[in-house]
């Protein structure tokens, strides 16, 4: 018998029973379960187990926060139901039966833009890195950067660039993928697609605003003008869902005998088409307005006001899944500006969460069980993986979750206050700072200082008063 065996019946049990789960699968840390009846689950059993460390419901999937040990704990579980287990992609086709239309927008969205997020922190940390070398002046008494004088850091320099501007500059190719990938269809069509979006052919998108002539394609009868969309991400998204429309329709009339010919090419050429004519227009106007708007909004004299709310609500968008959204605006103010001041927040909410936690463990740091949870959540937290803490830590019990959400909204509130702007989306925490334009560092410094000590230093008043009370008796019974 397995060491997880009494938990895997205690839970499914707890979970409704076998024929209460639709479907069962888990990633680096949480069961997701897809289940017939959502009411049917007792939470507050489920979170008393000793092996579960929080409970959440997200995308229609309902999550139980297991750790590092949930692949070995997945397997005796499925064993022991016997429940044959789901790839996560099956999980999310089944999950959309507990959600509504907003719910599965958001889903989609996150599908799209969720495997691209190594690519971007790794580009981000890139840019960041260049920055520091290359425009920082650190020698000869403040008057060069590192770059100037020497050979080496500037072959450096030059070097990284080809991995950042095949990250941002190339970015609708990896969307029209993410798109085809998701769709189901033929995801080599969405890479040709993303390369005519940037091909060297076109006009650089950065090139337009100073061009004083735009080359075009003429057709005798019509023209149509040349110009790339590096780095856009609504041009890509509309060229992408075309194309996979395209696709599925023509699969479904198209015979066998032939649709290795003829879907490809009347999928494809239409969207190039239909995306240098009409998407890529409407895309870029879309994606400019949006970014203006957001920019416009941090930016004027009420961008205060904008940054404390986002900066309080962060981490509740966090549990319902709006938090994807937020991704699509960075990579569109990045397009537009140059960098993003809206991603900056986000580290910054990321390191109030881990900070609460820290609190938990010296407020707990007489309880070994508990530290065996909170200690390895803090370090995650910091590193950018809120989830172990958030649902693990600071949501049951409360008030540390609260703590979190002032100590955020106060270090957004100096962010934007102070025009600090992100290259790009980074490490989600205290490594961020690698990721922000030089010349704002020393003011992120201390956004994140506020964002450690606010919340540690409330999370432990609060514990202190009558609000605390709640929880913890209900964590002691």
């Amino acid at each position: 018998m397995s060491k997880y065996t009494d938990p895997a019946k205690e839970l499914l049990e707890r979970i409704g029973g076998k024929e209460n789960v639709a479907a069962v699968t888990h990633c680096a840390t949480r069961m997701r379960f897809v289940l017939n009846d959502p009411k049917k689950a007792n939470v507050e059993g489920i979170e008393s187990m000793k092996l579960v460390k929080g409970t959440f419901t997200q995308a229609g999937q309902f999550q139980v926060i297991i750790g590092n040990e949930v692949s070995s704990f997945y397997n005796e579980f499925v064993k022991y139901a016997d429940i044959d287990g789901t790839s996560k992609e099956e999980a999310k086709v089944a999950a959309k039966q507990n959600m509504n239309f907003l719910q599965r927008m958001i889903a989609h969205l996150a599908d799209i833009f969720t495997p691209l997020i190594p690519a971007l922190v790794v580009g981000g940390l890139i840019l960041g890195f260049r920055n520091v070398i290359g425009e920082i002046k650190l020698l000869e008494d403040g008057t060069k950067s590192l770059v100037e004088v020497s050979q080496f850091w500037a072959g450096v320099h030059s070097f990284l660039w080809l991995i950042g501007e095949a990250i941002f500059h190339f970015l609708p190719v990896g969307i029209t993928w993410a798109i085809t990938k998701k769709m189901g269809t033929s995801q080599i069509l969405g890479i040709v697609l993303g390369i005519t979006l940037v091909s060297p052919q076109l006009l650089n998108a950065y090139g337009v605003a100073g061009a004083k002539d735009i080359p075009v394609w003429d057709f005798g009868f019509a023209q149509i003008e040349m110009i790339g969309y590096q780095a856009q991400v609504i041009p890509a998204i509309l060229a992408g869902l075309v194309l996979a429309f395209l696709e599925r329709k023509l699969r479904d009339i198209v015979p066998n005998a032939i649709s290795m010919i003829v879907v490809p090419f009347f999928a494809l050429v239409p969207t190039v088409l239909i995306a240098h004519t009409v998407l890529g227009p409407i895309g870029w106007k879309i994606g400019s307005a949006v970014s203006d708007v957001v920019y416009s909004g941090l930016t004027s004299s009420f961008g205060w006001l904008f940054a404390a709310i986002f900066g309080f609500a962060y981490a509740p968008l966090v549990i319902t899944g709006l938090h994807h959204m937020t991704n699509a605006i960075d990579l569109q103010l990045m397009s537009e500006l140059g960098g993003t001041n809206l991603w900056p927040m986000i580290a910054l909410s990321n390191i109030a969460q881990g900070s609460a936690v820290l609190a938990m463990i010296y407020i707990n740091r007489k309880n070994e069980e508990e530290k065996q949870v909170s200690i390895p959540a803090a370090i995650s937290c910091y590193l950018g993986v809120t989830e172990p803490a958030m649902f693990g830590i600071n949501l049951k019990y409360g008030f540390p979750f609260l703590a979190a959400m002032f100590g955020s909204l106060a270090a957004a509130v100096i962010s934007v206050g102070s025009h600090v702007m992100a290259n790009s989306i980074g490490v989600g925490g205290l490594p961020g700072i690698l990721s922000i334009q030089p010349q704002h560092m020393g003011t992120f410094a201390i956004a994140m200082a506020v964002a450690v000590v606010i919340p540690f230093i409330l999370t432990i008043v609060f514990a202190k008063t009558k609000m605390s009370q709640v929880t913890f008796n209900k964590k002691a019974a």
